[in-house]
C-alpha cells in the first residue's frame, strides 16, 4: 500500500495536464511593472480557484495609494484553508508582478508555449510558476482526505518589482495575516534562507543652464554628477573587501543604474538625476549604509558654484535572514527534496532581494522555495525567451506538497 506522500505524487501526476493548462492561463494575461495594471490578473487568478471550491480574499490596495506608488492597480489575494485546530499556519507566497518582456523572444513573452518540454513566457520561471506549484500543491495535500490541523494560507502578490510594500508588506500591516511559517516563490533548486539588503536612491543635481558658446554663465550640473560617479565607483574596491559569512552571498555592491538630464546638445545641463542602487550583505546595518552614502554623494560636490542636490530614498529593502524555525522548514523541504529529485539540495543565501524578507521582519520564519531550474541564468529569467522546465514544476509541487503534510498532518 502506498504511503501519503507518494499518494500526494501520484495525485499531482494524474493532474498535471491540468496544473500546465492552468499555469499557461496566468501567463497569459500580462502583469508588466511599470506600468502596474495588475488587479485583472488577481481577478483571474480568483476566478480559477473558485472552480476548485476556494474563495479568494481580494484585498485591494487603495488607489491613492498605488498612484502615489507609481503604479496602476493592486489585488493582492489571501486563500485560506482553515483545518482543525492544533497545528501552525502555512503560508505560500508567489507574486504576479513582472518586469516587462523587452525585445528578442523567440516565442510569444505572453504566449505560454511549450516546446521541447518547456514552458516559455515572462514569468514562467520567477514566479507565475508558483501559483501553479502552490495550487496544486494545496489540492494535492486536500485530496489525501487525511485529518489535517492547523491552517494553509496562499498569499499572491502584485508588488514585488517595486519593492513589496504594497504587496506582503500591506497585508501585514494592515493585520489581514500572520503565518507561523512561510515558502516564498524561488528561482532555483536551492532553498534561500537569506538574502541581501538593497538601497536605492535617486539623486537630483541641481544647477543652471547657459548657452553652450559662455559655459560660464551657467552651472553644470552633469560636471557635478560627474564627481558623484566617480565617488561612488572609487569605493568598489573597498566594497570587494568587506565579505559575508553567509554562504551563496559575497560582498556589497553599488552601481548607477539611470542617469537622465539636460536639454540639448549646445546647453550647460542645469539638472541631471541619477538612480543609484546599494545591495547590503545582511551583516550590514541599513541606516547606517544609507548614512554613509548619503555623506559619500553630499561631500563630493561640497563647495562646488550654484550646485544644490535633492537626495531621495526609493527603496530600503531590509535583508531576509534565519530566525527561529527556519531550520525547521529548510529540514522539511531537503528532506522530501531528497526523496523527489534523489539529491540534498543546499540552503544558502542569495545576493538577489525579494519580498520574503516582509515575513522575516515581522518575526515570521520565511525561506523561497519553488519551481526553478539549478541556476537562474539557465531559465532566462527577466530576459528573453524566459522559460521552466515542465519536469522542474512537476517535481516542486510534489515536494511542496511533501512539506506541506509534514507541518500540517
Amino acid at each position: 500500500m502506498s504511503t501519503p506522500k507518494e499518494q500526494l505524487a501520484q495525485w499531482i501526476d494524474a493532474h498535471f495536464d491540468e496544473e500546465v493548462a492552468f499555469l499557461q492561463q496566468v501567463l497569459r494575461v500580462p502583469t508588466d511593472t511599470p506600468p502596474g495594471n495588475n488587479a485583472p490578473h488577481a481577478e483571474l487568478v480568483a476566478g480559477l480557484v473558485q472552480a476548485y471550491g476556494w474563495t479568494a480574499e481580494k484585498h485591494a490596495v487603495p488607489a491613492q495609494a498605488v498612484q502615489d506608488y507609481g503604479m496602476e492597480s493592486i489585488t493582492n489575494l489571501i486563500v485560506r484553508r482553515l483545518y482543525q485546530p492544533g497545528g501552525p499556519t502555512v503560508a505560500l507566497n508567489a507574486h504576479g508582478d513582472v518586469v516587462p518582456p523587452g525585445d528578442n523572444w523567440t516565442y510569444p513573452p505572453y504566449g505560454g508555449v511549450i516546446a521541447d518540454g518547456y514552458i516559455y513566457g515572462r514569468a514562467a520561471a520567477v514566479s507565475k510558476c508558483d501559483f501553479a506549484t502552490y495550487i496544486f500543491a494545496a489540492r494535492a495535500l486536500e485530496a489525501l482526505g487525511v485529518p489535517l490541523k492547523g491552517g494553509l494560507e496562499l498569499h499572491f502578490t502584485y508588488d514585488e518589482e517595486f519593492g513589496g510594500l504594497l504587496g506582503p508588506g500591506w497585508l501585514l500591516e494592515q493585520g489581514l495575516t500572520r503565518p507561523d511559517y512561510v515558502i516564498a516563490a524561488g528561482f532555483s533548486y536551492n532553498i534561500v534562507t537569506a538574502h541581501n539588503a538593497c538601497l536605492q536612491l535617486e539623486i537630483t543635481v541641481n544647477g543652471k543652464s547657459g548657452h553652450g558658446a559662455m559655459p560660464e554663465t551657467g552651472h553644470d550640473a552633469l560636471q557635478a554628477a560627474t564627481r558623484i560617479l566617480n565617488a561612488i565607483y572609487d569605493q568598489l574596491p573597498k566594497l570587494k573587501k568587506i565579505k559575508s559569512k553567509v554562504a551563496g552571498i559575497d560582498s556589497p555592491t553599488m552601481l548607477v543604474g539611470r542617469i537622465d538630464g539636460g536639454t540639448n546638445t549646445n546647453v550647460v545641463p542645469g539638472k541631471v538625476v541619477l538612480k543609484m542602487d546599494r545591495r547590503m550583505i545582511p551583516e550590514e546595518d541599513p541606516a547606517a549604509v544609507e548614512a554613509q552614502v548619503r555623506a559619500l554623494i553630499e561631500d563630493a560636490v561640497r563647495g562646488q558654484p550654484g550646485i544644490t542636490l535633492d537626495i531621495k530614498r526609493l527603496l530600503l529593502s531590509h535583508a531576509l535572514r534565519e530566525l527561529p524555525g527556519t531550520q525547521k522548514l529548510v529540514d522539511s523541504l531537503q528532506r522530501n527534496a531528497q526523496s523527489v529529485i534523489g539529491e540534498t539540495i543546499p540552503a544558502q543565501g542569495t545576493p538577489l532581494y525579494a519580498d520574503a524578507r516582509l515575513y522575516g521582519e515581522h518575526g515570521i520564519p520565511a525561506v523561497l522555495y519553488g519551481a526553478g531550474p539549478r541556476t537562474v541564468p539557465e531559465s532566462n529569467a527577466k530576459k528573453a525567451d524566459e522559460r521552466l522546465l515542465l519536469e522542474d514544476l512537476r517535481k516542486a509541487t510534489k515536494i511542496v506538497a511533501a512539506t506541506l503534510l509534514d507541518f500540517l498532518g
